[in-house]
């Protein structure tokens, strides 16, 4: 089977835009929800809806596939889960590096969902000597100075970090080092890599702030609704609302 190591995706060489690939795990996983109810064939408007988006851009994004489907019968569920999966490079073997096995780490070495997805947790490593050795994930988590002949050993080109933030550059700088080339971050900083490097960082804190936000807006907005929908009090003639320097004082003289 390939590995990471000696593929890489042919997304960027075939011109499809970054805002594309971002979307095309999107619809992968609203086709395998398909294909696991056995269903044969789904139009661009089901498809689109049950992805997020709407379907003028998820035909525009096939179009970069070069999957255009057939008029009155839509797309094949199964052939779109086998091209998106080709395109992303999920038909590969990829294998993953955990750095930092804390609560987050541990968790994520315990989804089940990598392997479904052509990702394979190669190696966990920590720097705490009193991890080395635990089981997590009915994997052994390795002490940090071993890291570069992990990742030689096991061809690993992607790499996850979940340090706390003070030590994420440095962990970031010894993946890069010793190969690394996309690393996915879930400590909250931002890290510089050089060039030919992808980085994707994932920061809760940021998207639940994101939410208050919203949150705080609709609560505004359903407040000035409301303010809105009541009712003028009894004998009020809204007419005679001027401000001190209109025709009609707002408060009439006794």
């Amino acid at each position: 089977m390939a590995t990471g190591r000696t593929h890489r995706p042919a997304t960027r060489s075939r011109g499809i835009p970054e805002a594309t690939v971002a979307r095309l795990p999107l619809y992968l996983r609203a086709l395998t929800a398909l294909s696991e109810r056995s269903v044969p064939t789904v139009s661009s408007e089901e498809l689109a809806a049950a992805a997020g988006v709407n379907s003028a851009k998820l035909r525009k994004d096939f179009s970069y596939l070069g999957s255009y489907g057939t008029r009155g019968v839509g797309y094949d569920v199964e052939y779109l889960v086998y091209q998106i999966s080709r395109e992303l490079g999920l038909t590969q073997d990829w294998p993953v590096v955990i750095v930092g096995i804390g609560n987050l780490g541990a968790a994520l070495a315990n989804y089940g969902g990598f392997a479904s997805r052509g990702f394979r947790v190669a190696a966990l490593i920590d720097a705490d000597p009193a991890m080395a050795g635990k089981q997590v994930a009915g994997i052994a988590v390795q002490h940090s100075d071993g890291l570069e002949k992990i990742i030689s050993e096991n061809g690993v080109s992607i790499g996850v970090i979940t340090t706390p933030p003070g030590v994420a550059q440095q962990v970031c700088d010894r993946l890069v080092a010793a190969g690394i080339t996309s690393i996915l971050n879930f400590a909250p900083t931002v890290l510089a890599v050089p060039d030919g490097v992808d980085v994707r960082k994932v920061d809760l804190s940021i998207e639940l702030q994101i939410l208050a936000f919203h949150e705080q807006r609709k609560a505004v907005e359903e407040a000035a609704a409301s303010d809105a929908a009541a009712p003028a009090p009894v004998g009020h003639d809204a007419s005679t609302d001027q401000g001190p320097d209109g025709d009609v004082p707002a408060v009439m003289p006794a």
